[in-house]
């Protein structure tokens, strides 16, 4: 296309080439001028690199599609060959699409703080939060991060003291003993921590059941670790038997870790999107272990005492590991949980919400402790040493697929299985030991207010007629409680399940004939 003017001149004759050229340089008088005021904002082209006119635009340009990214509008404009825009797309031309961001002008500060929070924020999304944050993850996700931050910070910067104890202790062995003999102790340093969590994951089922209380206590276990760790700079002729079971410590605690660590974060997840949760937690976990490294060392540099820093920075590990594990909100409900529901049941009519159960929930239960005063699936031989109790009690749950009984002797209630029984059997079964506990428990606080005024303020143990009293009891209160306690669990979004009550093996099968 070519612009005569009109004699026609072959001097004056524009190619189109020279039109493009013409339209560039008035674009950049316009970028210049862009400190002049305007009555309508300006649009930034990231093609043309500059700030251009929307009316400029709109007449030599065809808007062809918009677009919204981040809160940033963007406008995508094609060369059109007429300049009308009522045009056929067949005159639009090729690969033409000019993007245009719709924004006023800024100052060159402005544009720097824009740029540092665009890549803060790029950062936060790629390396912190999953995709679709915050909709994407529950409310709990937030102070679980903060914490689990806060613990890995503390860890990192005491791993720095550890790992200058051992290689100073092991400095002062190799001292004594050929390089080979040193080499040889490391190892086996690292080959006992293997065997020690090969042998901790027998614990197998106790990672979903009692998942908390594990969870915190190989955190407890990891401090114990570094601490024997420590103390291999006062002895360190012991360095191999005091480095080999702080590395055993070490490793219980991280098979723990890595046992807890998926049922947690598919907690937080909102659909399918439990990678995406999990990649996002290990990093932030990462990110604050180089930054607590980052801490040690520069404590470190200062000389400061080895003991005092190991203290202070173990208060922090303990408390954000406390923290972190309170914050994580689970939906079913194991034997702490349980406990939790059904004595807020009995005693105020209603079942606290999943935020308050899992506040409520007792975590300081060391995993080779048994879940007391309340035993589900026992041997036979350890709830009944009478055979008469047994007998006398056996009416009462002949239409049921348990049993439920008191030995005064251990103080526990026991719920015995049958062999028929089924999920919603061992659910039952554990309500009604409540129910029964529930029971004893205020019949034992009336007879010790009537024995006040007695020397021995101990309550006499209750006889086979007082406690077959107490479970008949216990039985119309389950019959006309246990529909009513499901209702109100689901209501809450709580979700019940039998495997994690942990029941044991044991069952009661029928007299053979």
């Amino acid at each position: 296309m070519k612009l005569k003017n009109p004699s026609n001149s072959p001097s004056q004759t524009l190619t189109s080439s020279d039109t493009r050229l013409l339209v560039r340089e008035t674009l950049r008088i316009s970028a210049n001028l862009a400190s002049a005021p305007h009555d309508r904002p300006l649009l930034q082209d990231s093609s043309f690199g500059g700030l251009v006119d929307d009316q400029f635009l709109n007449s030599s340009l065809r808007l062809i599609c918009c677009e919204e990214i981040d809160g940033r509008r963007w406008q995508y404009f094609a060369d059109d060959n007429t300049g009308h825009r009522n045009v056929s797309t067949k005159r639009l031309k090729k690969n033409s699409i000019r993007a245009v961001c719709l924004q006023t002008p800024l100052s060159p500060a402005d544009v720097i703080s824009i740029e540092i929070s665009k890549e803060l924020l790029t950062f936060i999304r790629s390396y912190v939060v999953p995709e679709g944050f915050p909709d994407s993850v529950m409310p709990s996700y937030v102070p679980y991060m903060t914490w689990r931050a806060i613990k890995h910070i503390f860890g990192g910067a005491m791993g720095v003291f550890t790992t200058q104890t051992l290689l100073s202790s092991l400095g002062v062995s190799r001292n004594r003993s050929a390089p080979g003999a040193v080499a040889i102790n490391w190892i086996l340093k690292d080959g006992a921590g293997r065997v020690g969590k090969m042998l901790f994951a027998r614990q197998g089922k106790k990672f979903d059941y009692d998942l908390k209380q594990l969870r915190y206590a190989g955190d407890l276990l990891m401090e114990l670790g570094a601490g024997v760790e420590l103390a291999t700079a006062a002895v360190p002729h012991l360095f191999l038997p005091l480095a080999c079971a702080a590395n055993v410590a070490k490793n219980v605690a991280a098979v723990t870790s890595t046992s807890t660590r998926t049922p947690i974060y598919k907690a937080f997840a909102k659909g399918e999107n439990i990678g995406d949760v999990t990649a996002k937690g290990e990093c932030v976990g990462n990110i604050a272990d180089l930054l607590g490294t980052g801490l040690g060392i520069m404590i470190s540099k200062r000389n400061p005492s080895l003991y005092a820093a190991f203290g202070l920075l173990s208060c922090g590990y303990i408390l954000g590991s406390y923290k972190e594990v309170k914050s994580v909100v689970l939906h079913t409900l194991n034997r702490a949980r349980f406990t939790v529901a059904a004595e807020s049941f009995l005693k105020t009519g209603r079942v606290p919400s999943l935020q308050e159960g899992n506040l409520m929930e007792n975590i300081f239960i060391p995993p080779w402790k048994q879940h007391r005063p309340i035993v589900l699936g026992p041997r036979f031989k350890d709830a009944f040493q009478d055979p008469v109790s047994y007998i006398a009690l056996e009416p009462i749950f002949e239409k049921e697929r348990y049993i439920v009984t008191y030995n005064p002797s251990k103080g526990n209630i026991y719920a015995l299985f049958k062999d028929q029984a089924k999920s919603d059997d061992i659910l039952k079964a554990a309500f009604h030991a409540h129910v029964l506990l529930h029971i004893v428990q205020s019949s034992k606080q009336s007879h010790q207010s009537m024995r006040k005024q007695d020397d021995d303020l101990s309550p006499a143990s209750p006889s086979l007629g007082d406690l077959q009293s107490h479970i008949a009891e216990s039985y119309k209160l389950v019959s006309a409680l246990y529909g009513p306690f499901k209702t109100k669990v689901k209501e809450q979004g709580w979700v019940m399940s039998e495997s994690l009550l942990n029941p044991g093996r044991a069952r009661l099968c029928e007299l053979a004939s």
